[in-house]
């Protein structure tokens, strides 16, 4: 079995072309280096490396050497990395969501959860899903798809529904519900970070603006000082720190079908006994329609 230390040497070496170079990169002496060099040469029972007066450099099997020493470190780099997050993750359940709402709730509905979480606040898209559950990066990942492979399985958690917020003196304000088409022309003030909503009402919603804003703060400042429209849902009505104070508009649901997102949690097969707890808490915490 080779040591780390010395491949660490060998690829450092075909990256840096001097023992002088090699050594400051890695901290250390030059003689540990060239030491290092001959142990390698002796273990592998192949010369590595080419020795002239005042220079050496490697062989064409040295350098092949190098490359397979890169691939070997990845790897090892990669198993130490993926068994520190499993182990992470056996205390504290790291959980990512491919939009906003039901990390509003997770964080709402924490202190209820009998397992300690953790929210990873950095959205995941679609494609990165399997990759971060194989490599346990998270537990469970929300999303809009079910997933189900080999190594891994969905379970349904609820839905987040679109509702719009109108001016009490706005003509649609009298209606008791309405289409994405209702709302053609209006400007509407929405949270920039809203994950797939964003592309959903900007995409069913014809000839309409949309003043995004970075955070909650300033667009609860301008619905209280305008009369824009802006959106919510069952999970951000939920939440007390989002409702917009003396906001006396008129919530309607928006009927179309784009408009009401189903979630499930996704995790891996091998953790569903660990995990099934905190799912059915969360099946039991997520807001009815209202």
């Amino acid at each position: 079995m080779i040591d780390n230390y010395l491949l660490e040497e060998l690829v450092t070496f075909a990256s840096e072309k001097t023992l002088a170079k090699t050594a400051e990169k890695l901290n250390v002496t030059q003689p540990t280096v060239t030491r290092g060099m001959q142990k390698l040469e002796d273990e592998l029972g192949i010369q590595l490396f080419d020795r002239q007066p005042n220079r050496i450099i490697l062989t064409d099997t040295g350098k092949l050497a190098a490359e397979k020493a890169t691939e070997v470190l990845a790897v090892n780099r990669n198993f130490v990395q993926q068994l520190q997050n499993y182990a992470a993750r056996q205390s504290v359940i790291k959980i990512a969501s491919i939009a906003p709402g039901p990390l509003i709730l997770l964080r709402v509905k924490s202190a209820a959860f009998s397992t300690q979480i953790l929210i990873d606040e950095k959205f995941i898209t679609p494609d990165q899903i399997t990759t971060s559950l194989l490599n346990n990066e998270n537990s469970i990942i929300i999303s809009d798809q079910e997933i189900q492979t080999v190594q891994i399985e969905s379970r349904y958690l609820g839905t987040e529904n679109l509702y719009v917020n109108l001016d009490k003196f706005m003509y649609l304000a009298n209606s008791q519900q309405v289409s994405f088409k209702d709302l053609a022309g209006l400007s509407f003030v929405v949270l920039n970070d809203i994950g797939p909503w964003k592309e959903i009402i900007q995409k069913y919603i014809p000839n309409a603006k949309f003043l995004y804003q970075e955070e909650w703060a300033a667009l609860t400042e301008i619905t209280k000082y305008s009369s824009f429209p802006y959106f919510s849902t069952n999970i951000t009505t939920a939440n007390p720190q989002q409702r917009t104070s003396n906001d006396d508009r008129v919530r309607l649901p928006i009927t179309d079908e784009a408009a009401t997102m189903t979630f499930y949690a996704n995790y891996l097969k091998k953790q569903r006994n660990s995990l099934t707890p905190l799912l059915n808490e969360i099946n039991q915490n997520w807001p009815n329609l209202s």
